[in-house]
């Protein structure tokens, strides 16, 4: 496989083409890789009070309803959204999941799960207080894309040594 970089100062934005003979997994896989990365960089559009906030969505521990809307939560602060929750599950990149009826977060964010085999589980975020729950219908999905990130960032930091 070849990867090239060609320069053009006339394009007005940024362009990644991908050739290949077919579709096959790997090309997905290149493909899906390349636009969580794109999608990790950019900014989202937050609301507090009358003034606009332009967020790396990095920054965002999780999304959920509540009695005025969806509210975007970081590690210290709260804001609004204008999306619906499921305007939301379509726009943004598959580090985040959506883990009970009115909440998606961000699974690089992610610091532990404490189980409950009858109720919802607890997750706690890195350097944060914040916590939110996984219904039991999502707890079994939520487990499995944790640990398919897991065995693919070791399958790459595997092959960086190489």
């Amino acid at each position: 496989m070849k990867i090239k970089i060609e320069l053009d100062g006339e394009l007005q934005e940024e362009e990644i083409i991908i050739k290949c003979r077919e579709l096959t997994e790997k090309v997905q896989e290149i493909q899906k890789a390349v636009a969580n990365a794109v999608s990790r960089a950019q900014k989202f559009v937050l609301y507090k009070g009358d003034t606009e906030y332009y967020l790396p969505l990095k920054e965002i521990l999780f999304f959920e309803t509540d009695n005025t809307g969806i509210c975007a939560h970081t590690r210290d602060s709260a804001y609004t959204s204008k999306y619906k929750l499921y305007e939301l599950e379509e726009l943004l990149p598959a580090s985040f999941l959506r883990v009970s009826k009115s909440t998606i977060l961000n699974m690089d964010q992610v610091y532990s799960i404490e189980k409950n085999l009858t109720a919802s589980s607890l997750v706690e975020f890195q350097n944060s207080h914040k916590q939110v729950y996984v219904s039991r219908n999502y707890y079994k999905l939520l487990k499995d894309r944790l640990n398919a990130r897991k065995g693919a960032e070791k399958a790459n930091r595997k092959r960086s040594r190489i």
